[in-house]
This record gives structure tokens, C-alpha cells and sequence, in this order.
């Protein structure tokens, strides 16, 4: 018997047996639908977490030639660093966790607990999820860009509030970023608490705290604490804001992004460190279990108006008003910066950065790419998480099988993003998957999964139980319950759900850099490379066309939510008032249920004509999203075929240097013949170490030490056939290997800003001995070699002309001790610094200084008189056996032959015979006096780590 026959006040005369024979027979659920969600959910885990986390563990116990070994550990463990990393994570991430949850408490009790205006509530929904619509990766920008000494606010008070580096600039960051996430599940559990027994205490004079604590707090300790675990491991993770804003407070995720993308990856020693990274989720496996004992399920939630209190009103609303200004004023930067000439110097208002982007034509694929990988994530993502909610929530499966999957959510919180991509490259390197859309949106899933899992595990627990056991007795098979009675009641945390896979696959970056192919690349992954280009404007206005996308979306999904809560509201009053006419009483009456049963049917969520046609209306929306997209999906997969003759090209290049490529190959018979891929140097590095000759690409330029790793490494480079050019037999380079030929010549210099070094009244240094002095305390920014290779061309030049003896050591040590916060963890982080005018002098690369200073910035370079030393660039071409592409020798060929001429211009060094350095050509240039090998620069590396420590008081 339906549930309809109840709604309709038909009699029920022979349910009576059945409930005598179920109360009297008790039997075991077989619940085979529920075993078979589990197969899935498990299968899928092994597949796609277990089998490539134990690939990373594996790691973690052997050396570069797969022996086993437990080197790495004691390597790790012995440093000093180590153990204050992880003093220090734990530390900065416990206190962001407590202020990020209190603070998403606060939002949620104004707008579940208080009787401010309804519009106010819905403004504060939104806006308090508003930072999880920006990839973290800008969240550093956009704080030294407001609060940094010429940021945007610090210029409207008029002095820094604070010293925005290191303990406080992560404290800062940490709760934006967490702040969401918190605020999610904390205000969707208090849709599931029911506040009539705040009625009921008042009514029996209970003291204002002791109602508090009863009837909000009390069934809230579960997900405080949940948000409080979650809140901690995305700040555990994260390695976006201290790269930008870490300054010398050491975190975890730090350590192990040098270890996997720093100057020289060591994958073997990242996975120890990603396995220590792991132990904190055997404690958060416990807690989780502790804390189910606190749930508390409701046979029904009542809607009840909410005793007055001015007072609380009041204080809630503006406590909340000030909460949202202080963590939205960071963001207001990203919303001017693209609409400026150049931020600080030119302030002028321009369209200018919207429009080269969107006349790009690479930017418009990547965007298209972006959408259909955050809503394919999105569907498929709320489908699983749902399956895994319904396991633990809405079945009778053993408690071992239930608690399997809690603890899996738990583990995924420790993984941090990084680790997860490494662990796919190393899992489906040369599979199907490699290099495909459908690995981007696994990636993001399983990287995503344990807020949504507890969300809707949330919202499932708090229904009422006896559903299930209700409909069952009605005649209903498990699949029409779940259609017509639970997915309607939670509906509204599965469009929440929908909106935050969406959210963060699109600002996601951590996970999908490593996986992203030719033809897959998403906007995120272009951000990145902008960031190690210096290009920080079109990061922004990238930044802020994400944003607009994620308000849309969110903005849909509100107003969805918002429909749907007045049908709820109207079909619960339906409800009330059918269960109470003398039909349905008589029915009742007739059949005399236990009670159990009774309260279960009065709590029946009953699908109303209008409830029907809104979800028949929603499914079709649904459906036509699903079809668009697949139908998307099939077109870009046939172009992607259809492309299959062009050679593809990996690369580390700046925007110059890839300009000429193109200028070279299409002026040579080669348009419409090659897909460029552009990556950051770590990045590229990281998926030629771990891909082998599985990679993508069918030649690549990039820094020729890492290519020279690769080939050590895999073997996966031919010998060039097609490059006539010779090079000066007086240089290092004259000795490059037969399967490489250098591209480019990136010279270091000295660079400064010209207004901020007149404000400090310090004189224009001239060497790097001078920046060793005192009187540039706290003015300088150079790069950390152990995260940038850019930093060894500052290390080798000071090891040249002084040693490594004491007079070497005092020089370096001083200039550390100097940069303070500003060792950088990238090569273009210096020049972040000297353009925002935190730093008046910095090191880089000389021609990215040269062309500011053509722009008309307020920027300068000196050539140092120990020299400008220069780490080169090399094209080679990777050898698949029959698979090679032929054009893509000829290619090299030509960006040699063809190219060099337009690339002397940006890089005026000399490589080739024949070559004749130009005007803007440094007079100081000098080249290694040994061959570049990761031997020479783990040499170089440790003498730079050795004064580090000294300059930092160790």
C-alpha cells in the first residue's frame, strides 16, 4: 500500500497481519541495495585513494632506484626544521580551527536563532561563503595586497595594522579559507535542530545560558567538533598561503612542497613527510567515532516562530556585520586591481587586462574546460557522496562497514591536495585516464569528499529512522522511498552539496596541476603559471572571473533552496491538517500500529501535487545539464581526437619566450600544427620525474638541469636530429647533451624600486655583498634556492667570487638574515615584493625587471659586479619509440634555427655561434664553471640551507 492510499484516507484492511507478523517475526533487513552502495563507495576508494596512497607509502621506503630503504625517514627526522614545522602547524592551524568555527557559529546562530530580517539572514548565507569562491592560491596576493605596507586598507587607515608575515599572516589566511567550510556544516545542522524545546525552556524559566546550552549547543557538539577536525586539516594542508605569506614560521605543508616541487623534487622524501602528515587522522578516526554518540535525531522538526530577544537580535546582527567586513575587506583588492593600469604606480581606470584575456582564445578553452570539469564534478559528486551518506545514515549494515567509510572521510581530510595529485601520477601513469577530463573530476571527489559526506551524513541522521521500516510496511520498495520521501527531505543539502563541488573544482589547484594535459588544462592550472611568470594583474582578473562564476552558481542554488523551503514549509502544513481529518483518523484508528509506526507516518515527508511537479521540474533541469554536458564532453573528446596529428608541447616558458615559438613555427609552415601547454617550473618538473615517457607531450622546453634529471632518470629523450645551429664552444653550454638544445639564457640580477628605495634613504646597492650590510635590514627579498632554482644564480655567484669559507658563508648568512620574511619560496616572489613595494630591492630574473622598467614602473635593475650568472632553458623531444610524432624533431629545429633571433631580444645572451648579443645585453654576464648537475646543486642547496639556519638563529 502506497503512502498515497494514507494522503487519500483509504482504508487499510490488511495491514493489520502484517504488522502483527513483523512485530511478532522480527527479521534481518537484507537491505541489498544498501550492500550494494557500499561495493561501490569501497570499490571505488580502493581504486582511486588506497591503492595510489599506499603507491605514495611505498614511496616513502625507497630510494630513487627502488631499494628499500629507511634513509628517508632519518633524513627527514634528523633536521632541525622538522620537528619546528610541525610545532608550528600544529599550532597555527589548532587556533585558526577555534576561531573559524566559533565564527561560523556565530553567522549560523543569527541566522537560525535570532528574528533579524529575513533578507539580512539570506545576505549573510551568501556572503559568509563568499571566500571559498576564490582559489586559495590568492588569498596571499590579496593580503599583501591590502594589508601589506602599500596595500589598499593599510593606505586608507594610513600605517600597517600589523606585521602581515609569518604566524599572523597565516592565522589571517587559515580562517578565511576555513571559514566556509565551517559555516556549511555548522548551519546545516541547525536546519535539523528542532527549536521548540527553546519554547519549552523559556516556558519553564530556564535561564537564558542553561537554554542555550540544552537546546543549541547540545545538539550542535557533534558537528562543532566535526568542523573544528575539518577546519584544522585545511589549514594543516594548505601550501597556497605560506608560500605567499608564511615568511619564516615554518609550516608541515611547506616542507613537503619543497621536498615535491622544490629546487631538486625528491618524491621519496615528500612521501615521508606525507605520511607523517597522515598520523593526525588515527586521532580524528577516534573523535569522529567518539562523537556519534552525541547525535540526536528528531521524529520531527517543528517550525515554530522563536521567542523575541532585541537585544540578542541586535548584538548577533552586528557581531556578524563586523565579522563579514573584516574577512571580506581582504577581497576587495582583487575586485580594483583588474580595473587599474598597475597596482601600486599607475592607478588610472582601464578595461585593458579583461580584454587581451578574453581575447585570448587558449583562456576562452580553459574556461570551457573549467565548467564542464566543476559540474561533472558536482553531479557525480553528490551522486557518490549521497550513496556513502545513505550507507552510514539510512541503513542497519554492520556497524564495521558503516565506521569504514567515517574513517575514510576522516583520512581524506589529512591528504593533502599536493599529495593526492602526486599519488594519481604515480597510479595511472599511462593508463586510460592519463591526461583526460575524467581523472580531474575523480581527483576532485575524492580530494572533496569529507565535507559533503558530512553534510548530507548530517542531514540523513537527523530525519527520522523509522522512515524506512514505515514505507516498507506501506507496500513501498526501498527505491521508491528513497525517490519519493528521503531525497526530498534532503534535497536542499544536496543542492548545498552541488554548490560545493562546484565551488572548489573550480578554484582548485593543488591536486589537478600534476594531472592536467594539452587538452584538459583548466583556469586554476593557468593561474599558476601566470604566478611563476610574473604576470600577478591577469592572475587577479582570472580570480575575479571565477568569482563571478561561483556567485552564479551559488546564486541558483539559493534561490532553489529557497523554493524548495517554502514547499517544504507548505507541504508540512498539508500534513498536519490531512492527519487530522476524520478519513485518515478513522484509518488509524482501524489499523492501531504500534506506535513506533504511527509517529514514523505522522513524520512522513508527503509528496503534495506541487512538491511533484517542482522536483519533475528540477529532474529536468538535471537531466538537460547532464545531456548538454556529455554531449560537450563527446565534442571536445572528438576534437581532442581530431587534434591527435599535432604535436603537443610542454613548457616552462615565459610569455615572451612561448611568443616566439609561435612566431617561429607558423612563419615556418607550422600553424594550426601544435597545442603549447604552459606549467610553472615545478609543476612540469614534478609530472616529467613521475611520468617517464608517459608523458603527454611530444617535445618540451624547460630547464635544462631538470631535463638532464628526466633523461638520468627515465631515459625518455631522443638525440636531436634537426638543430643546425652551433653553440660557443667557450661556455658551459658548449658541452649540452646530444638530446637537448638550449632555448634560452635567464640571467639573476639585482632589482629594485626606485620609489620605495628613496623613501628608505638607502644608496642603490651595486653588489651582492652589499645587500650583507645592516642598512638594508628588512628592505630585501631573495628567493629560497631549496624552493627555486632562481635563487642558485644569487648562491653560485656569491660562491664564486667569496667561497664557501667563512667570507662566503658571513655574506649569504647576512642576506638571509636581512630578508627576514621575505625569503621567498618562488623565483618571481622577489618581484611580487618590490612591485607592491613591501621590499625596496629584491633578486630575479633580469629580464622580467627590464621589461617593467620599459613599462614605465618604477623599477630598475644592477648588474652585479660578481657577475650575472644564468641558468638556461633547453628544447628536446621525447622518444615514444613508433608512438614519436616526426614533426616534432623538425619543430625543435626550427625554434633553434628559426626562433633564437626574436628570443635574443627578451634573453640577450649569446648561445650560438653566430649570435651577437644586443643593446640591452648585460656587461657583467658570466656562466657556471662547472657543468650543472643535481649533484652541484644539492652541494649548492645544502651551503644555502647551512646559513639559513645560522641567519634564523638555529
Amino acid at each position: 500500500m502506497s503512502v498515497e492510499s494514507i494522503q487519500a484516507g483509504k482504508q487499510l484492511p490488511n495491514i493489520r497481519p502484517e504488522i502483527h507478523n513483523y512485530e511478532a517475526r522480527p527479521s534481518k533487513p537484507k537491505q541489498t541495495e544498501l550492500w550494494t552502495l557500499l561495493a561501490i563507495v569501497a570499490a571505488c576508494f580502493i581504486g582511486f585513494l588506497v591503492v595510489p596512497m599506499i603507491l605514495v607509502i611505498i614511496r616513502s621506503f625507497t630510494t630513487a632506484n627502488g631499494a628499500g630503504t629507511l634513509e628517508n625517514y632519518a633524513t627527514i627526522l634528523s633536521r632541525p626544521e622538522f620537528t619546528r614545522s610541525i610545532v608550528n602547524s600544529l599550532t597555527v592551524s589548532a587556533a585558526s580551527a577555534l576561531i573559524a568555527v566559533l565564527l561560523a557559529f556565530l553567522l549560523s546562530y543569527t541566522i537560525n536563532c535570532t528574528n533579524v530580517p529575513a533578507g539580512f539572514k539570506k545576505a549573510v548565507a551568501l556572503l559568509a561563503q563568499l571566500p571559498m569562491l576564490l582559489p586559495t592560491i590568492t588569498y596571499g596576493f590579496a593580503i599583501i595586497y591590502s594589508f601589506g605596507k602599500n596595500g589598499l586598507i593599510t593606505q586608507l587607515i594610513g600605517h600597517p595594522l600589523f606585521d602581515i608575515y609569518g604566524f599572523n599572516g597565516l592565522l589571517m589566511g587559515y580562517v578565511i579559507y576555513t571559514l566556509p567550510t565551517c559555516f556549511l556544516l555548522i548551519n546545516n545542522s541547525f536546519q535539523f535542530v528542532d527549536k521548540k524545546f527553546i519554547i519549552v525552556s523559556h516556558i519553564m524559566g530556564d535561564k537564558p545560558v542553561t537554554t542555550f546550552l540544552n537546546t543549541v549547543l547540545r545538539p550542535l557538539v557533534g558537528t562543532l567538533a566535526v568542523a573544528f577536525i575539518q577546519s584544522f586539516f585545511l589549514a594543516f594542508t594548505d601550501y597556497g598561503i605560506p608560500t605567499s605569506v608564511g615568511g619564516e614560521y615554518d609550516v608541515l605543508a611547506m616542507t613537503l612542497f619543497n621536498q615535491m616541487l622544490g629546487s631538486i623534487p625528491n618524491f621519496n622524501r615528500g612521501a615521508v613527510i606525507a605520511v607523517f602528515m597522515l598520523i593526525p587522522s588515527i586521532i580524528s578516526i577516534i573523535l569522529m567515532t567518539v562523537l556519534e554518540r552525541f547525535a540526536i535525531r528528531y521524529k520531527q522538526i517543528s517550525q515554530v516562530d522563536l521567542p523575541k530577544g532585541r537585544r540578542r537580535d541586535w548584538a548577533c546582527g552586528i557581531a556578524s556585520v563586523v565579522t563579514l567586513v573584516c574577512v571580506l575587506s581582504v577581497f576587495l583588492v582583487i575586485l580594483l586591481i583588474p580595473f587599474v593600469q598597475e597596482w601600486p604606480d599607475h592607478l588610472g581606470f582601464t578595461f585593458s587586462h579583461i580584454a587581451n584575456l578574453f581575447t585570448d582564445s587558449q583562456l576562452t578553452q580553459v574556461f570551457v574546460n573549467s565548467l564542464y570539469v566543476a559540474a561533472m564534478t558536482a553531479i557525480f559528486g553528490c551522486l557518490f557522496v549521497y550513496a556513502a551518506g545513505l550507507v552510514t545514515s539510512r541503513s542497519k549494515l554492520p556497524a564495521w562497514a558503516r565506521r569504514s567509510v567515517d574513517s575514510i572521510s576522516a583520512i581524506i581530510n589529512t591528504v593533502p591536495g599536493m599529495v593526492l595529485g602526486i599519488a594519481f601520477l604515480f597510479a595511472f601513469s599511462g593508463s586510460p585516464l592519463q591526461n583526460t577530463f575524467w581523472i580531474l573530476i575523480i581527483a576532485n571527489i575524492i580530494h572533496y569528499f569529507a565535507t559533503p559526506y558530512q553534510m548530507i551524513k548530517d542531514s540523513l541522521t537527523k530525519m527520522n529512522a523509522g522512515w524506512e521500516t514505515t514505507a516498507k510496511l506501506m507496500g513501498d520498495n526501498w527505491i521508491k522511498t528513497l525517490v519519493r520521501v528521503v531525497t526530498p527531505n534532503a534535497w536542499p543539502t544536496l543542492l548545498q552539496i552541488f554548490g560545493y563541488y562546484f565551488v572548489n573544482a573550480m578554484v582548485t589547484i593543488s591536486a589537478v596541476v600534476f594531472l592536467t594535459g594539452a587538452r584538459t588544462q583548466v583556469i586554476t592550472t593557468k593561474i599558476s603559471a601566470l604566478q611563476h611568470i610574473a604576470k600577478f594583474d591577469d592572475v587577479f582578473v582570472l580570480s575575479l572571473l571565477i568569482l563571478v562564476v561561483n556567485l552564479v552558481v551559488k546564486g541558483l542554488i539559493a534561490l532553489l533552496t529557497r523554493d524548495r523551503s517554502r514547499e517544504r514549509a507548505k507541504a508540512r502544513a498539508k500534513e498536519r491538517a490531512a492527519v487530522r481529518t476524520p478519513q485518515v483518523a478513522a484509518s488509524f484508528s482501524t489499523v492501531r500500529p504500534s506506535r513506533q509506526l504511527a509517529a514514523a507516518a505522522a513524520t512522513f515527508q508527503l509528496p503534495t501535487d506541487n512538491n511533484r511537479r517542482a522536483r519533475g521540474f528540477l529532474t529536468g533541469i538535471a537531466s538537460a545539464v547532464c545531456v548538454a554536458l556529455l554531449v560537450t564532453f563527446g565534442a571536445v573528446s572528438t576534437s581532442a581526437a581530431a587534434a591527435g596529428g599535432k604535436v603537443v608541447i610542454y613548457t616552462n616558458a615565459d610569455e615572451e619566450a612561448v611568443t616566439a615559438f609561435e612566431h617561429a613555427l607558423d612563419r615556418n609552415g607550422y600553424k594550426d600544427q601544435y597545442i603549447i601547454q604552459e606549467f610553472g617550473t615545478s609543476e612540469l618538473g614534478g609530472k616529467m620525474l613521475a611520468e617517464g615517457k608517459a608523458l603527454e607531450a611530444d617535445m618540451l622546453t624547460m630547464s635544462s638541469y631538470y631535463v638532464d634529471s628526466a633523461q638520468e632518470r627515465n631515459h625518455m629523450f631522443a638525440d636531436l636530429t634537426d638543430v643546425h645551429s652551433k653553440l660557443l664552444g667557450d661556455s658551459e653550454n658548449s658541452k649540452a647533451p646530444a638530446y637537448r638544445s638550449p632555448t634560452t639564457a635567464q640571467e639573476g640580477a639585482i632589482i629594485i624600486n626606485t620609489e620605495a628605495l628613496k623613501a628608505a634613504g638607502v644608496p642603490r646597492p651595486t653588489s651582492y655583498a652589499d645587500l650583507a650590510k645592516p642598512e638594508y635590514k628588512g628592505l630585501i627579498s631573495v628567493p629560497d634556492m631549496e624552493g627555486s632554482s632562481t635563487g642558485w644564480l644569487m648562491v653560485q655567484a656569491i660562491v664564486d667570487a667569496y667561497g664557501t669559507g667563512e667570507k662566503g658563508r658571513q655574506i649569504l648568512t647576512d642576506i638571509y638574515r636581512n630578508a627576514g620574511p621575505h625569503l621567498e619560496q618562488s623565483g618571481s616572489g622577489p618581484l611580487k615584493s618590490v612591485r607592491a613595494k613591501e621590499v625596496a630591492i629584491g633578486f630575479g630574473l633580469r629580464h622580467q625587471a627590464v621589461a617593467d622598467k620599459k613599462k614605465g614602473l618604477p623599477i630598475d635593475y644592477v648588474d652585479p659586479t660578481e657577475g650575472n650568472y644564468s641558468l638556461t632553458e633547453s628544447v628536446a623531444v621525447l622518444d615514444k619509440g613508433r608512438a614519436t610524432n616526426p614533426k616534432a624533431q623538425k619543430m625543435a629545429g626550427i625554434i633553434i634555427d628559426k626562433g633564437r633571433r626574436e628570443l635574443l631580444q627578451t634573453y640577450p645572451t649569446p648561445l650560438y655561434v653566430g649570435e651577437k648579443a644586443p643593446a640591452n645585453a648585460s656587461k657583467r654576464s658570466k656562466t657556471f664553471p662547472k657543468p650543472l648537475t643535481v649533484d652541484l646543486l644539492q652541494q649548492h642547496q645544502d651551503f644555502s640551507s647551512e646559513c639559513k639556519r645560522i641567519a634564523q638563529g638555529e
